[in-house]
């Protein structure tokens, strides 16, 4: 019996189990292989949803990266996002949690909702809006004023020089969730017999603890919480549109999803936004990738 004979009987044999997950596949490839195949397909042509597709080749991506000096700047801007926003609130969130893992049950689930809640809130933007806004009646430029550091209200986000930097804080601040979730549940099936275990080997403070024992228990955590952050940090375009508009002031805060934006949902150049889509796609699959080869190598 060759193993293609005894792979087909493996599945006969579980075929109860492949028709429970054939609903996940079929809305699997019909929700998000389906549209990235197609958006591959629809980057080599010109499409403006009114006419039919016509093949351009490599038109669209010449385009992007030769002609187009604002896909340039989103892209930059983008790699900023994921530089900074993605690794620093991977770190956070599992520092905040490891601290918070060690807190009686009634605080720490308390403590878990508090670090949670900003993903889920619908209006959360509201508050940074009244934070940074352009007037007196702003928080921060009430407090400057006060402080006699500036004499009239700046207006945040139509300074080129702010946008950047206040759209990384709010961005970490919303980003402390599913990440931080997913570390509080990790921290939580970490077999304690683990620890003492490693007290008799000679492990004696909790560095050693959380290096040798901790991470490489939580490994599936880690990974999850790696993509969904990098993945967060490479699709950001709410907090832009909504807190410096869309585009934003000299393009100091546009991402390639906001430029895909403009392209697809205003001028309906779907080719060229699929060829955009295209890009940011390779690159969080080859982001994702690379993290997940790093956090491998955990604890080994």
């Amino acid at each position: 019996m060759d193993f293609k004979d005894t792979k087909w009987m493996m599945i006969k044999k579980s075929r109860q189990s492949y028709m429970l997950m054939l609903p996940y596949y079929i809305l699997f490839f019909t929700f998000t292989i389906l549209p990235v195949l197609t958006a591959i397909v629809f980057s080599f042509t010109n499409f403006n949803m009114l006419q039919a597709p016509s093949f351009v080749g490599w038109t669209n991506y010449t385009r992007l990266f030769l002609e187009n000096e604002i896909f340039v700047i989103a892209l930059q801007n983008t790699l900023i996002f994921a530089v900074v926003t993605g690794p620093l609130s991977f770190f956070l969130c599992f520092v905040f949690a490891w601290i918070i893992n060690d807190m009686p049950p009634k605080i720490r689930a308390f403590m878990t909702l508090v670090f949670y809640a900003p993903s889920i809130s619908g209006n959360v933007f509201f508050m940074w809006q009244v934070f940074f806004s352009g007037d007196r009646m702003g928080h921060v430029n009430g407090f400057l004023i006060n402080l006699g550091l500036i004499d009239s209200p700046i207006n945040f986000f139509r300074d080129a020089r702010f946008i950047m930097p206040i759209l990384i804080i709010v961005q970490l601040w919303m980003s402390l969730g599913v990440g931080f979730l997913a570390f509080i549940a990790g921290l939580q099936t970490v077999d304690k017999a683990l620890f003492e275990a490693g007290a008799v080997d000679g492990i004696r403070n909790r560095w050693q603890e959380l290096w040798f024992i901790t991470l490489p228990s939580m490994k599936p955590q880690l990974l999850f919480a790696a993509v969904m952050q990098i993945t967060t940090s490479f699709a950001i375009a709410d907090i832009v549109t909504i807190l410096a508009g869309l585009p934003t002031v000299n393009y100091a805060g546009d991402t390639i999803v906001t430029h895909l934006q403009d392209i697809g949902w205003i001028r309906f150049e779907m080719g060229y936004a699929s060829a955009v889509a295209t890009i940011l796609f390779l690159l969080m699959v080859g982001t994702n990738k690379g993290v997940q080869r790093i956090l491998r190598k955990v604890g080994t």
